[in-house]
């Protein structure tokens, strides 16, 4: 597999004037998730709402018992406690309505743990290997390879978000089952998009694995999540969502690029 370092995507000029919908990054003042893009971020947003609609509820409730417990039983107008010790009916009740709450939160919560693992018939992979501190990526179904270091903030283009633009950016094409696989050559990290709704460890020496189906056109920026050396805060990710026609057009000029390359390459050592 010959190793290339492609240039600019062609379809960034047009990205980069695109309205801001199309690029899915932290936004000042954000509280909640970023737009779902595939469709475990769906499931995951989904999720997150149930459990935060539940804990909504559960902290009203313990509020409210509070205040009654207050006002009912100050002091002044209970003087004279009460004696008694146990009430089977309660301690059974607030023994059996947690462990129900728990069981609500766990069928969704596996069923979603499921949806992520592994895809059984991809339509390509892409392979993503974490060094300090940069990203390779590899297209073994298109024999494409090259790295991604983050662009430093006085080489910014107009348009490009500081801290999570890279040099050489991923393509992928959207409607399409994409196998990712991780590993790393020396420490681990974390490959992490959150529109996409993937977070996946990279390890030395093991190969992890989980996938992705991207809905829409557009930009998507996430960051290694694993604390992995002083420089773990500058390593960002970059994906570019295009097409199937124009995904195919672009491995077209990697392979274009790469015979170039390799022609130079002889020129140089039939020099020597």
């Amino acid at each position: 597999m010959s190793r290339i370092v492609p240039a600019t995507s062609v379809f960034s000029a047009a990205a980069t004037l695109a309205s801001p919908a199309l690029a899915d990054q932290p936004k000042a003042w954000g509280i909640w998730m970023q737009e779902a893009a595939s469709p475990t971020m769906h499931q995951i947003t989904t999720l997150n709402t149930t459990i935060t609609v539940i804990i909504l509820f559960v902290l009203a409730f313990v509020f409210v018992l509070l205040g009654y417990v207050v006002v009912r039983f100050h002091a002044s107008r209970n003087p004279t406690p009460a004696k008694w010790e146990h009430n089977t009916p309660l301690e059974v009740a607030w023994t059996l309505i947690p462990v129900l709450i728990l069981v609500v939160i766990a069928f969704p919560s596996f069923r979603l743990l499921y949806a992520m693992d592994r895809a059984k018939d991809a339509d390509m992979t892409l392979k993503v290997t974490g060094h300090q501190w940069y990203w390779s990526y590899d297209y073994p179904d298109q024999s494409v390879s090259f790295d991604a270091n983050m662009v430093q903030e006085g080489d910014l283009k107009p348009g490009e978000p500081r801290l999570l633009a890279t040099d050489n950016h991923i393509v992928l094409p959207v409607d399409t089952t994409i196998r990712i696989q991780t590993t790393a050559d020396d420490v681990i990290h974390s490959w992490s998009v959150p529109s996409l709704g993937v977070k996946i460890d990279a390890f030395p020496g093991r190969l992890n694995e989980t996938w992705v189906k991207i809905e829409r056109p557009g930009f998507y920026f996430g960051q290694c999540s694993q604390l992995c050396g002083i420089n773990h805060g500058f390593m960002p990710i970059e994906v570019e969502a295009v097409t199937k026609e124009q995904f195919t057009a672009w491995i077209k000029n990697q392979g274009k690029r790469t015979s170039s390359a390799d022609g130079r390459d002889r020129l140089a050592n039939a020099a020597q």
